[in-house]
């Protein structure tokens, strides 16, 4: 049986408040789960929607792992902060993987600290 996961990647260069960072990992569990397919989106929320936050060192790192997830046709979404607060506009802060199979994303990012 498959296991479902997904794996919000922030920015670590950016040093946001807590908070913020919250805010930003919720846009992006969000946005990436809005992409995947209907019967994935079930099964995730059937075994407790786990997910994992991790953190990559600059914001090519977000667009390397977002052409691996695309690849293997794994959903994903980029967010951009509207600027509103501590970054300016249009700063890109997180990258949402999944849900998608574990041993996938694992493949992927398992290597990644965790924030």
């Amino acid at each position: 049986m498959t296991e479902y996961k997904q794996c919000i990647l922030v920015r670590d260069d950016l040093k946001l408040p807590k908070g913020k960072m919250a805010v930003q990992v919720a846009h992006a569990s969000l946005a990436a789960y809005e992409w995947a397919k209907p019967s994935v989106q079930e099964a995730w929320k059937r075994e407790g929607m786990k997910k994992i936050v991790l953190k990559v060192d600059k914001v090519e790192d977000l667009f390397r792992y977002k052409e691996e997830a695309r690849k293997m046709d794994i959903p994903t979404a980029l967010i951009q902060d509207a600027g509103l607060t501590t970054v300016p506009p249009g700063t890109i802060t997180a990258l949402g993987m999944g849900p998608a199979d574990a041993i996938i994303l694992n493949k992927i990012v398992g290597h990644l600290k965790l924030m």
